[in-house]
């Protein structure tokens, strides 16, 4: 690859860095994941992001919602059912983390072996 692949001026850095925060923060990468995977109820998530506490969940959840990542659907019902999903921007993240999951496997492997 030239350096002209990576040339980015500094407006795209600053955007890059912005999604590469949002992508990285604790727990928001497992979180996705857990939506991709099937979780839809605040106790799904609970129960596959192993070690994250409900107050923290609960924050992480509402970032993502306002991040546009994941949509939070209430259903009036008694009691109130809410459930969360992956809006198209979410699975496109998704999409997009996959290859980093790849390279850091095989970079694990590089590194151990």
């Amino acid at each position: 690859m030239s350096e002209s692949t990576f040339a980015l001026d500094e407006e795209e850095c600053r955007r890059f860095q912005i999604s590469v925060e949002l992508a990285g923060r604790k727990w928001s990468a497992a979180i996705l994941m857990a939506s991709a995977r099937g979780a839809r109820r605040f106790s799904d998530y609970r129960t596959l992001v192993e070690g994250i506490s409900d107050r923290l969940l609960a924050a992480r959840l509402k970032e993502l919602q306002q991040e546009g990542l994941i949509e939070r659907t209430v259903q009036p019902t008694t009691p109130v059912s809410i459930s969360y999903n992956l809006t198209p921007s979410g699975r496109q993240l998704i999409s997009l983390l996959r290859p980093l999951v790849t390279w850091s496997r095989a970079r694990q492997g590089a590194v151990t072996a």
